[in-house]
């Protein structure tokens, strides 16, 4: 158990492994899948230290619905140049222009 998690967390991470092997997933794909679970949730509950998200948005959302930094990280996957001194709407027009 990462020290971080709590014995809820624990618990609820077993359940859902258990569940997912009963279902006939791979146990590394069942405990990957749990894991991200209870991150999340522990995430959406302010629970982890790093608030900034780190992917890049719902793909069938507009731009304009994502967050600065879920934008910064699509630029950054184009290989967008000076994306770091881009506000919002800079980022969706880079993005946009390179598409």
């Amino acid at each position: 158990m990462p020290k971080a998690w709590s014995e809820k967390d624990e618990r609820q991470y077993q359940q859902i492994k258990d569940s997912l092997l009963d279902k006939g997933k791979p146990e590394e794909q069942a405990k990957e899948i749990a894991a991200r679970i209870v991150n999340k949730q522990r995430n959406k509950e302010g629970r982890t230290p790093n608030k900034k998200t780190q992917g890049t948005g719902n793909p069938h959302q507009r731009l304009e619905q994502r967050t600065r930094d879920e934008l910064y990280n699509r630029a950054k996957q184009l290989n967008i140049k000076n994306r770091s001194s881009m506000n919002k709407q800079e980022l969706i027009a880079a993005i946009r222009a390179h598409s």
